[in-house]
C-alpha cells in the first residue's frame, strides 16, 4: 500500500462544523488530566493486568468507521474495522476509515481482530488495511464469507488468516476470553462480545435490537445477557444510534407485513430499494412478491454479493428462486418486483440507473411503483430528492416509510436500551456508535437506569476501565485515511462533514 503525501488535500466542507466540547465525564464539566500520544514510536500506554483500556479509533463522535481497541495485560484486541461513506461534499472520495498507525506500531502485542457483524461500517476497512494489520481475523460464517470475498479482490485471501466460529462459541485470544452472544440486527449473524479478563468483564454490544421475529437467523440470547448481569458486569460499550428516540424498535416481521400490504393491487412493475445487507428484508420482499403472484429480480452488485453469501450460509433455502435479469427483461411487468440497491440515492447504484433510464436490461415507466424500504440517512436528502424528481417525471408512484410501514430500524430505541441495562446491570456505561448528541442522550438514560458512572468518549480517547480508578487517561489523535477508489491517502481536513454517516446505520 502506498501513500502519496504530495496529493492535494480535499477541500473542506464550506459549512462550518459545530465542534462539540471535549468528551465529558459524568457531565459535571470536569475532566481528569490526560496525556496525548503522538506518533514516532510506540511510547503510549501499556495496559496493565488490573485494568482494561478502551480506545475507540472510530465510531464515537459520528456514525460509521467503527474500530475499537481493548487493552489488557500488555496485549491489544481489535474489534471491527469499518468505513464511513461520504456524499457529494467530498468529490473524489468513496469512503473514510480510521488510520491504524497506533495499532501498527504495536502489532507485536495485537492478538487478533474480532468482527461483530458484516455491515460496511464494521468490516469495510479490513481488506484495505490488511497489509498493515497482519493479525488473525475472527468472524461468523456470514461475515467470513464476505470478508474473504473482499480480500480475494485485493489478492490477500491466501495470506489473510480468517478464522470462522459459530455464535455462542467462546474464543480464547491472548489474555481475552470472549463469549459471543447472539443478538438481532438488520443483517445475519450479529453478535455482542462479552470480553472477560482478569480485571473484569465488559460487554461490547455491537449493533443490536430486540426482535422477537427476525425472519433470518437466531433471536437474542437473553439467557446469556441475564447471566452476565448475575455474574457482575464491569462496563458496557453500547450502541447509541437511536438513544434519543422514544419507544421500542419494530420487528422485521412488521416490515414484511407492510410490504405485503404495499404490494397489493399494484399494476405495472414494483421496485423495492433497501440496504443490500438486510437479508431478512430480501426474504420479506420475496415472500410479499409470492403472495401477489410476482417474481423478484435482484438488481445491483451489492445485492448479488449479499445473496451469494446468504445462499452459502443457508439463509435463503426456503425463499422462492430469484429471476435472472435477462429473463426479467421480457417478463410481463405486472409479474415483476425489482429489488434494487440505491436506497440513499447513490449515483452508481441500480435505482439511480433505472430512474435515469440507463440500465441495460430493465426500465421503469408510467404506472410502476418504487418502494423505499429504508430510512433516509441524514446528508443524503439532496441525492434522494433528485431520484424522486426523476421518478415522478416518469409517472412512477413513490412509497416511503412515511407513507407505509415498509421499514424498521436495526438499532435499539430508548425502551430497548433501558431493558438491556435492566438485564446486564453494568457498573459503568460507555456509549458508542453515534454522534456526541446520541451518546450524551444514551449516557443520561444509563444514569437513570442506575449505572454508577457514564463516560462519553470521542474517537481517540483512552479510557481505563477498572474496579478502582475508571477514568479517561490519555488521547490518541484520531487520523483518517480516504479511499479514492484507487488508493488510500492520508486525510486530515480542517473540518469534517457533519453529514458523515454510513448507509448501514439503518
Amino acid at each position: 500500500m502506498t501513500f502519496d503525501s504530495k496529493r492535494r488535500r480535499m477541500a473542506p466542507n464550506n459549512r462550518a462544523r459545530n465542534r462539540n466540547p471535549r468528551p465529558r465525564d459524568d457531565f459535571d464539566g470536569s475532566r481528569p488530566a490526560t496525556s496525548t500520544v503522538h506518533g514516532g514510536g510506540p511510547t503510549g500506554p501499556v495496559p496493565g493486568k488490573d485494568e482494561i483500556l478502551f480506545l475507540p479509533l472510530g465510531g464515537c463522535s459520528r456514525i460509521g468507521m467503527n474500530m475499537a481497541l481493548y487493552g489488557h495485560a500488555g496485549k491489544w484486541l481489535i474489534v471491527d474495522a469499518g468505513v464511513a461513506f461520504v456524499g457529494d461534499e467530498l468529490p473524489g472520495i468513496d469512503s473514510l476509515m480510521a488510520d491504524p498507525t497506533f495499532i501498527e506500531e504495536r502489532m507485536q502485542d495485537v492478538v487478533g481482530l474480532v468482527v461483530t457483524h458484516a455491515h460496511e461500517d464494521h468490516i469495510g476497512a479490513i481488506h484495505h488495511l490488511w497489509p498493515r494489520l497482519r493479525c488473525p481475523i475472527y468472524a461468523s460464517p456470514f461475515a467470513s464469507h464476505i470478508i474473504r470475498d473482499r480480500l480475494k479482490e485485493k489478492g490477500a485471501h491466501r495470506a489473510a488468516k480468517v478464522q470462522t466460529f459459530e455464535i455462542g462459541d467462546t474464543l480464547n485470544i491472548g489474555p481475552f476470553r470472549i463469549e459471543t452472544i447472539a443478538v438481532t440486527h438488520s443483517i445475519p449473524e450479529p453478535m455482542s462480545l462479552a470480553i472477560r479478563t482478569a480485571a473484569g468483564t465488559v460487554l461490547h454490544t455491537g449493533d443490536w435490537k430486540f426482535d422477537p421475529n427476525p425472519l433470518v437467523g437466531r433471536s437474542t440470547d437473553f439467557a446469556a445477557l441475564k447471566r452476565l448481569g448475575d455474574e457482575g458486569l464491569l462496563a458496557m460499550m453500547c450502541d447509541s444510534t437511536n438513544a434519543d428516540v422514544p419507544g421500542s424498535t419494530g420487528s422485521e416481521a412488521d416490515a414484511r407485513a407492510g410490504l405485503i400490504g404495499a404490494f397489493a393491487n399494484r399494476s405495472g412493475a414494483i421496485a423495492v430499494t433497501g440496504f443490500a445487507s438486510n437479508v431478512a428484508r430480501m426474504t420479506a420482499v420475496a415472500e410479499a412478491a409470492a403472495a401477489v403472484g410476482r417474481k423478484v429480480v435482484l438488481v445491483g452488485r451489492s445485492m448479488l454479493r449479499m445473496e451469494k453469501a446468504a445462499q452459502a450460509c443457508g439463509y435463503l433455502d426456503h425463499v422462492p428462486d430469484f429471476m435472472d435479469v435477462r429473463e426479467a427483461s421480457w417478463t410481463p411487468r405486472e409479474n415483476l418486483v425489482f429489488l434494487c440497491t440505491g436506497s440513499q440515492g447513490e449515483e452508481r447504484a441500480a435505482l439511480s440507473r433505472l430512474a435515469r433510464n440507463e440500465h441495460r436490461d430493465l426500465w421503469l415507466e408510467e404506472g410502476d411503483t418504487v418502494i423505499f424500504s429504508a430510512r433516509a440517512i441524514p446528508g443524503n436528502e439532496e441525492a434522494l430528492a433528485e431520484i424522486h424528481e426523476h421518478l415522478r417525471g416518469m409517472g412512477v408512484e413513490i412509497v416511503t416509510p412515511a407513507d407505509a410501514p415498509v421499514h424498521v430500524s436495526g438499532h435499539p430505541k430508548r425502551d430497548d436500551l433501558a431493558r438491556m441495562y435492566g438485564m446486564v446491570r453494568p457498573r459503568f456505561a460507555v456509549p458508542v456508535h453515534g454522534t456526541i448528541e446520541h451518546m450524551e442522550a444514551h449516557a443520561r438514560l444509563a444514569r437513570s437506569c442506575g449505572v454508577e458512572r457514564a463516560l462519553v468518549p470521542e474517537d481517540g480517547d483512552i479510557l481505563r476501565i477498572a474496579k478502582e480508578g475508571t477514568r479517561v487517561v490519555g488521547r490518541v489523535e484520531p487520523k483518517r485515511l480516504a479511499n479514492t477508489g484507487r488508493e488510500l491517502i492520508p486525510w486530515v481536513p480542517a473540518e469534517l462533514p457533519a453529514e458523515e454517516t454510513l448507509v448501514a446505520a439503518a
